[in-house]
């Protein structure tokens, strides 16, 4: 009775991976998502190493190759540029209130190269305290909640979700004690 009751999980019997799969599969991505080479390859590797598990005698070796060509290729035809998503990423993430920090923490996950980043940074006109200010006045917190007294009571609360969002003691202090 109780094996009856055991239900089955489908396996997804994936398509074998070729030259030419990869490069749909990877123009399927960059049409729906802009991306940098190194999440690109990511995204590729993890497609052939699903499918080696499933089929052991598949040459991984040789998949990563073509995926290494394919990268290089779409460079040349300009639909992978790191500078350009990085500028587009890092615009997003200020006008979000983001902090310099987690900026560069989101960039490097992303594999962009530290010159890049930083050239792209000094560029950009970016006050930490404005963006701490917003992110306080989103989230509610600090001079933008409505209870005084619980303003005062959620202060230390309220300074370690700043400071846990990447901005400095120096900046979130300002925050925390500024007046609307």
């Amino acid at each position: 009775m109780a094996e009856e009751n055991i239900i089955q999980k489908k396996v997804k019997v994936l398509r074998k991976i070729t030259p030419q799969r990869l490069k749909n599969i990877a123009l399927y991505y960059l049409k729906r998502f802009e991306s940098s080479v190194a999440n690109l390859r990511s995204v590729l590797q993890r497609r052939v190493n699903d499918y080696a598990y499933q089929n052991k005698e598949f040459d991984r070796g040789e998949a990563y190759q073509w995926i290494e060509d394919i990268l290089t290729d779409f460079q040349r035809y300009g639909y992978l540029n790191d500078s350009r998503y990085a500028e587009i990423k890092i615009k997003d993430y200020m006008s979000a209130g983001k902090s310099v920090r987690y900026i560069k923490g989101k960039m490097r996950e992303k594999g962009i190269d530290e010159e890049i980043l930083s050239a792209l940074l000094e560029d950009q006109e970016y006050d930490e305290f404005e963006a701490a200010l917003k992110l306080a006045k989103k989230k509610h917190i600090g001079p933008f909640r409505k209870d005084e007294e619980a303003r005062f009571e959620n202060r230390q609360k309220d300074m370690g979700t700043l400071v846990r969002a990447g901005f400095s003691y120096d900046v979130v202090q300002r925050v925390v004690g500024y007046e609307e």
